[in-house]
């Protein structure tokens, strides 16, 4: 599993090292929620941490935006993540915001 360099995290998440090594290990965080960038689908999703326990997850492990102490909280640091892909590009695209160059260049070489 691996996280975003700038980690988005929510304000009721205490201790949020101690719950990425948590998350790594794939124990139990009943009241954790992530968000996630799929590959497959190209865009975020919110998953609760106890879906990571089922094997597909396991062997193909997401990538980790952030995480959240409530769905409704990972719904408001996605709607932060947007927030600030509207001011700093004028767009909306979260994943080129998130990754930029990087993104276009992964991009370019699946097409």
């Amino acid at each position: 599993m691996k996280f975003y360099k700038n980690l988005y995290v929510g304000d009721t998440v205490k201790k949020p090292d101690k719950i990425k090594r948590k998350l790594k290990r794939y124990a139990k965080l009943p009241n954790i929620y992530v968000i996630a960038y799929m590959q497959e689908n190209n865009q975020l999703e919110i998953y609760h941490s106890l879906l990571m326990q089922q094997w597909y997850y396991k062997e193909h492990p997401p990538y980790i935006i952030g995480i959240a102490g409530s769905q409704e909280e990972a719904v408001d640091l996605i709607r932060q993540i947007a927030e600030s892909a509207l001011c700093k590009t004028g767009q909306a695209d979260l994943i080129s915001f998130l990754f930029g160059d990087a993104y276009a260049d992964h991009s370019a070489r699946q097409s």
